[in-house]
């Protein structure tokens, strides 16, 4: 007679590890243009994905703090406690966020642990020309301090897994290159399917 599974048993349930994107960069570098982009490719191919935006982030969980450094740094904090939770939980949070200190950043990445920073690096010109909100032109003017590549710095990554270049090429290239790196880098090493 054949063993009958025991019915207490759940079924072997095939897992996938989640991981946060961190996209950093100045201000108007293209952060969430390809972060927007990045969300749409990764649920075409049957990930969960969900975009952490640094300014929207910061309305819902940081409307009390301000842009000096320490209030950035625990801004940078609470994004991370986030992206760990939702990559404990098979998904892929896409983080797009000026984050201007190596310090947070290694942060985020003790935090969160399968990381991959994506260096947008957009040249400053570049960036002060786009200007989309207007505050190059603001804090040029002096009518906004703490700017991030103005009067606060931007510390580049030094090593980052990925750096794109989104001065140079379009948002939709800029996106096919992230993709085509996070396969390079086995992070796609399984691919969601309904079995799952």
């Amino acid at each position: 007679m054949p063993e009958m599974p025991d019915a207490t048993s759940p079924p072997a349930v095939s897992r996938r590890e989640g991981f946060c994107l961190w996209l950093t960069g100045l201000p108007a570098a293209g952060k969430t243009t390809i972060a927007q982009g990045l969300l749409a490719k990764l649920k075409q191919r049957g990930w969960g994905a969900e975009l952490l935006d640094g300014d929207e982030v910061r309305q819902g969980l940081s409307a009390d703090l301000g842009f000096d450094r320490r209030s950035r740094e625990a801004h940078a904090r609470r994004v991370a406690y986030v992206a760990k939770l939702l990559a404990r939980h098979e998904t892929i949070p896409i983080v797009a966020l000026i984050s201007p200190y190596r310090a947070s950043r290694a942060a985020a990445r003790d935090t969160i642990g399968r990381f991959v920073e994506v260096y947008v690096a957009t040249p400053l010109e570049v960036c002060m020309a786009r200007d989309p909100k207007g505050l190059y032109r603001k804090a040029l003017a002096g009518e906004i301090h703490e700017m991030t590549g103005v009067d606060d710095p931007y510390e580049p990554p030094e090593a980052p897994e990925i750096q794109v270049d989104a001065g140079r090429l379009s948002s939709t290239e800029c996106v096919d290159f992230v993709v085509r790196e996070l396969e390079r880098g086995g992070w796609f090493a399984r691919e969601p399917g309904p079995q799952d």
